[in-house]
């Protein structure tokens, strides 16, 4: 199987001849939600900024300011909706790989035996839902990788899971 960029048996384009397949798992559906919210934190106050400046405008102007506003809107639900479904973890024998993006696509392969240490965090609105974000630090800087959304015990068993597995490949078993 070759992926666009000609390459055989690429982790983007599937499993290749004798590869076993890959299950990708997602992060909670709650994960849309707490964007949505973050978002609308940002946008309402602005929204209601123009909207008062629009008063001093023309009724055309707010006309036109209006309808972009709602246009603006439907067009950040939908990115938002992709980059949401664009996150994805596989665990493999050797390694977890995690995906996202929607216009530029990125795949991080992280060893087991290369995590220094595996971090699980949540900010006031990710604990309000139940959610976490996992977080896995390696040597290098440049290949840190999360997993956004998880549901906290879901996160809490991975990170249990991911740091024996960690243990054991660094140990050589």
């Amino acid at each position: 199987m070759t992926d666009p960029g000609g390459a055989v048996g690429s982790p983007l384009a599937g499993p290749g001849p004798g590869e076993p397949e890959v299950r990708w798992l997602r992060p909670s559906p709650l994960l849309l939600r707490a964007r949505r919210i973050e978002v609308a934190a940002v946008t309402v106050p602005a929204a209601i900024i123009g909207g008062l400046a629009g008063q001093f405008a023309s009724a055309a102007a707010g006309i036109v300011i209006g309808v972009a506003l709602v246009l603006a809107g439907l067009v950040a639900e939908r990115i938002l909706a992709r980059r949401v479904a664009s996150w994805g973890y596989a665990e493999r024998n050797d390694d977890l790989m995690v995906r996202r993006g929607v216009l530029i696509r990125r795949l991080s392969v992280i060893p087991y035996g290369r995590m220094q240490f595996i971090d699980v965090t949540a900010g006031p609105l990710e604990r309000s839902l139940g959610l976490a974000t996992l977080r896995m630090h390696t040597a290098a800087a440049a290949s840190d990788a999360r997993i956004p959304g998880l549901e906290a015990a879901v996160a809490a068993a991975l990170r249990d899971q991911l740091a024996a597995l960690g243990e054991a490949q660094a140990a050589g078993l």
